[in-house]
Parts: C-alpha cells; structure tokens; sequence
C-alpha cells in the first residue's frame, strides 16, 4: 500500500532514534490495525493514538510551513494529508466511542454533564477527548487552506493531479499529447523564472548612474505572505492540546518535535556550537570581544529560481553580524564578514568599506588600541588613515580597496578588503560604516528650507572601527569560527559635501 510521509524533511535527523520513538511516516487508516492482535485492548489503544498524535504534529509542523511557503505544491500536499488524518482519527474514535461529541468538551477536556460509561481509563478518556478537540480545531483549516491555494497559482504553475482510479483522461484538441503530471514532493515551477546567475553584484555608487550587469533588467519582487491571524491562532491551540496530552501516554512512548528538531538544524548549519563558547569562556570574559561563524556567500543568497517570502527572516537576519560598536537608535556597526570562495571578506552596505590585514599567529589578548604587537608599518597605517571627507573621494577609496587598484599610501603593500582565511591566523580590521538618510538612497526633490532634511544630512549616524579577529577553527562547508575583539573606537567620520547630491 502507498504510504504518505508527513512531517518536514530532516533527512538526517532521525537515523539513530530510538525503537520506542514513533517514525515520521503516515499511515492510512487501514494500517493503524496491523501488527497489534497480540497486544492487549490497553496497549493496542496506546499504540494507535500515540501514532495519530505523532502525525498530528507532523502535520501540523507542515501546515505551518504551507502557510507561509509561496509553493503551490506544498499546500496542495497537505491539504490531501489533512483529510486522509481526518478520517483516520475519525475512525479510531468511533471504534471507541460512537458520540465523541458527547463524551468531550470542545477543549479536549471529558465533559463533566456525561454519564456515559466507556471502557476507557483516566488517561485513555484524556488522549480520546484531546485527539477530538485537535482534529475538530484543524478542521477549521479546510476553508483557508482551499483559499490560499488558489493565491498560491498566481506564484507558480498549478499542475493537474492524477485522476482516481476509474475515471478516464480526455482532450477532445490534444488526445494524443503527454500529460505532465505534478510531483507535490517538489517545489511547483514558478512563473518569475530564468533569473540570470550573475556572481556579483555591482556596488551602489551615490550621486552617479552606475552601469548594471544587464541592461534594463529588474529582479523579480519576492511575494510577501502573511498567515492570516485566526489561522496563527488555531494552529497554537492544537499544539497546546498536543503538548498536553502527551503526558498522558505511557513513559516508554516518545514523541518527535518536527519545530524543535528543524530549530537545532538551523543552528547546526549557521550557528556556532554551544561547546565553543565554553572552550572560550575565558576570552570571552574580556571586554569588546566576542565569538562568531563566518558563513559562505552562498548562505545569505536565495536559491535561483525559487520564490521566496520576503516576510520570513533571513539566515543574516537569524544570525546577525556581530555588533562592534554603538548602537544609535536603528545604526548599529557590526563586523559584516562573509566567505567567498577561501578568503575572508567585509560585506560592503550603501557607502561602508574598510580593509583586512593578516598579521600571522598573533594571540588575540596580545592586541591592544596601540597595536605594539605588529609591526610598525601596519600599525602606523591602521591608525593615520584619514577617510575622505567628500562622498565623492570617498566612493573612490573604497574602490580602491575593493580592487587594489591606484592605491598610493606609503608602505608597498596592497590593502585589501578580503584576506585569504588561514586556521590560526590573526587579522586586523579597519571599518567604515555610516547610514545615509534615505533622500540620498532614494533621490526626490526637496526644497531649499526644509530644514528637517539639512538636519538630516548634517547628522549622518557613522563609526570607525578597528577590529582584530582569529580564526580558530573550519568546516566542511567552507565556513570558520572567529573570536574577535574591539580594539580602538576612532572619531566618527564625517562627510561634509551631501548637500551637493539632493535634488532641489
């Protein structure tokens, strides 16, 4: 018989769970009978509810996901799941007790006005009455999931399901064309397709026409979905029934946690391990100093070609840059760095830039605002370069960074801003970051006395920072953990020319 896996796909997650741990797969409610003839009544109840309310979790895991996911397959994939588990819950209930209606409240408690005697104990009554009240409350999810689902073909290509066994397929034009039936197991193909791979983006250069990659191409705008509050709101109710009763099953029964275990796979594929702040504990004691996971490029961009909704927080939103400095009011300075390919590189917002330097096997706590423990030369220039105080020239000498290109300053070495990543090693930092006010980002004319705005341009939030940082350990994925350390808080850089690209 065909089997109808529920939960979300952690592939790798359950392959040393204990025997007494129910598995993710969902069966038909023509299985939950096999295999059970020689347990008692008792044990036979526990065996079948214990697995309706695992895959009542599942599913309610996927229902979660669906709602939020612009793929038309996965709501159309949980919305047939939803009514085979309805029927399957339906049916164990009535082998028990033919009214459930009767017997329970429609909170899952046993209805105190009943006198109906059951053959059921105290806790058989509470797993009975609970897995009733879940399925009642996730029937109220059939309108919305119906209504969503056809909001969803305005995203991607809604392919026909197969028809039942029966009934026959005709098309009185193309009798004879092939049908493409869908696979709900993958995502549906969107209609903002044919995205180009561009490697890089062109950085924004403020008060000129920057060339793009392509000419007159627009990226595809990203749907925000919203899940509509009432729905929020039935879906916390059943897993609060669900959380309940489980403490109503026998103690050698367990159950998964679909949202837990996808939480610790986040953390497992972004975060840092816990045990590494322990075996920092020490360090990190000291103040200005931190610990953080430099991921691949790849980490922080959206698959091509796969719609994504732009409500849902993004890895660098879950696992922010570390904050280096302070924080003013909605600026706040961080360490942007990410991998590309082997080498450490800065993450370049708006007009922000800086430069990395290795300076070999230097112990973090050797390193101090003065920078005596490198050599003369580094120091001397991590300290005296002076940023521009025109946007213009400014623009400019991020470039050069960027490219190390036209780069006079007076030692012979080109500063960049990556440095190949090597275990170990120590790098110094020296970070430029400021926050534009949105009429410069978003050119629009404004009037010579509004005053708000000449504000505005004379208090541009900005930091200067110089930041050492240690790589001290790498994955396989290409990512590194780093300590890092504040080590000198320089004035704030001004800008003094912004008037001169607003229109009037």
């Amino acid at each position: 018989m065909r089997k109808i896996f529920l939960g979300i796909l952690l592939p790798f997650t359950f392959v040393s769970i204990p025997n007494s741990t129910l598995a993710m797969e969902y069966y038909p409610s023509s299985d939950l009978s096999q295999n059970i003839s020689s347990e008692s009544a008792s044990e036979s109840f526990y065996t079948t509810a214990a697995r309706l309310v695992q895959q009542q979790i599942f599913l309610t895991a996927r229902l979660e996901q669906s709602l939020s996911s612009p793929d038309p397959n996965k709501m159309r994939s949980v919305r047939g799941q939803l009514t085979i588990f309805t029927h399957a819950v339906d049916t164990f209930l009535a082998g028990q007790y033919s009214s459930p209606k009767t017997l329970c409240t429609p909170t899952g408690e046993l209805s105190p006005q009943s006198s109906v005697v059951v053959q059921l104990t105290e806790s058989q009554s509470q797993i009975y009455c609970s897995l009733y009240a879940s399925s009642q409350e996730l029937g109220k999810l059939y309108p919305v999931v119906d209504r969503l689902l056809s909001r969803r073909g305005e995203l991607a290509l809604v392919k026909p399901l197969p028809l039942v066994s029966g009934e026959h397929d005709s098309d009185s034009v193309l009798s004879i064309a092939p049908k493409q039936r869908p696979d709900l197991g993958n995502p549906a193909t969107p209609f903002s397709s044919r995205e180009p791979n561009l490697t890089s983006f062109p950085l924004p250069v403020v008060g000129n026409t920057a060339k793009t990659a392509i000419a007159n191409y627009v990226a595809p705008i990203q749907p925000a979905i919203a899940v509509p509050e009432e729905t929020i709101s039935t879906i916390k109710t059943v897993n609060q029934i669900l959380t309940a009763v489980q403490k109503a099953f026998p103690q050698n029964i367990k159950f998964i946690n679909p949202q837990k275990d996808a939480a610790t796979l986040d953390r497992f594929a972004y975060d840092i391990d816990s045990q590494e702040k322990q075996t920092y504990a020490q360090f990190l004691q000291l103040p200005n100093t931190g610990i953080f996971r430099v991921l691949p490029d790849s980490a922080y961009r959206r698959p091509l070609n796969l719609p994504q909704n732009r409500l849902q927080a993004s890895v660098s939103e879950r696992y922010p840059f570390p904050s280096v400095g302070e924080v003013k009011e909605d600026f706040i300075p961080s360490l942007a760095l990410k991998m590309i390919g082997d080498n450490f590189q800065l993450v370049h917002q708006g007009i922000n830039y800086g430069f990395i330097i290795d300076v070999g096997d230097v112990p973090l706590e050797k390193l101090d605002g003065r920078l005596q423990a490198v050599s003369s030369s580094t120091g001397e220039f991590l300290l005296n370069y002076q940023p521009p105080k025109q946007l213009k020239a400014l623009q400019i000498d991020r470039q050069r960074f960027l490219t190390g290109k036209d780069q006079n300053w007076q030692q012979n070495q080109i500063l960049l801003a990556g440095a190949t990543a090597k275990l170990n090693h120590t790098y110094l930092v020296r970070s430029l970051q400021f926050q534009l006010p949105p009429i410069l980002l978003n050119p629009q004319p404004i009037s010579r006395p509004n005053s708000r705005i000449r504000q505005q341009l004379g208090q541009v939030p900005s930091s200067d920072t110089i930041i050492a940082f240690r790589a001290v350990r790498r994955r396989p994925d290409g990512s590194y953990t780093i300590l890092w350390r504040v080590l000198n808080q320089l004035p704030a850089p001004q800008i003094e020319d912004l008037e001169n690209y607003i229109n009037n």
